[in-house]
């Protein structure tokens, strides 16, 4: 449990052993349609990052499992995810990086996170609900990051998410790298893996080209 603007939030939160190791923040699916914490694909992201040596945390938002307060519209939930940065960063203020990883609704919020905590190196959006809302504040967006779709999702529709990808490429120094799943839904109930592989995949191939930048320097 740590503070949240609304109460105490309950997370899980696991520390890498590495001195001075990258974080990750997971961000579950929405409050009201049953996501949490403890949601495949969520979960599957934060094994991820723990395996990739990350120090990593994935919690509840208000008013969800143990978490304090109640749903508001996204707009306290994107300031409990926030907290939730806050918190990880006074645990670790030598960090080497930090990345934002959410799955559908928190997607949109780690988005939003994105545009409002510079610090952010990269991301990670699973099915972000382009459909629903308006991705238009990502201009410009700071950095580039994965995006996961799934060709037979009807609550994040797969053209819905390749139009952001395209608007996001034609921005100055932003690439997304945009990966397709066939047969997949929106809870990606056979594709788990794949999308875990593929955050492995991606997030390894950045972390392993900073760190050979700063070698060379």
């Amino acid at each position: 449990m740590f503070a949240g603007p609304d109460g105490r939030l309950e997370g899980r939160y696991h520390h890498s052993g590495e001195s001075n190791a990258p974080l990750a923040l997971i961000l579950h699916p929405h409050p009201m349609h049953g996501g949490t914490m403890n949601n495949r694909i969520t979960y599957s992201m934060y094994r991820s990052f723990e395996r990739l040596g990350f120090s990593v945390m994935r919690f509840n938002f208000r008013g969800v499992g143990r978490s304090q307060g109640r749903y508001d519209g996204g707009i306290g939930e994107i300031s409990d995810a926030a907290a939730a940065l806050d918190w990880m960063q006074t645990v670790n203020p030598n960090s080497g990086g930090l990345w934002i990883a959410g799955y559908s609704f928190g997607a949109f919020v780690g988005m939003q996170l994105l545009m409002r905590r510079p610090e952010i190196s990269g991301w990670v959006s699973v099915a972000p609900p382009a459909s629903h809302y308006d991705f238009g504040f990502l201009a410009p967006c700071p950095c580039g990051g994965l995006m996961i779709a799934g060709d037979a999702d009807e609550l994040a529709p797969e053209p819905a998410v390749r139009k952001l990808v395209d608007k996001l490429n034609t921005q100055k120094n932003v690439s997304v790298d945009y990966r397709v799943y066939p047969g997949a839904d929106h809870v990606f109930a056979r594709h788990a893996e794949q999308v875990s592989d593929a955050v492995e995949d991606y997030v390894g191939r950045i972390v392993a080209r900073k760190a050979m930048a700063l070698a060379a320097d």
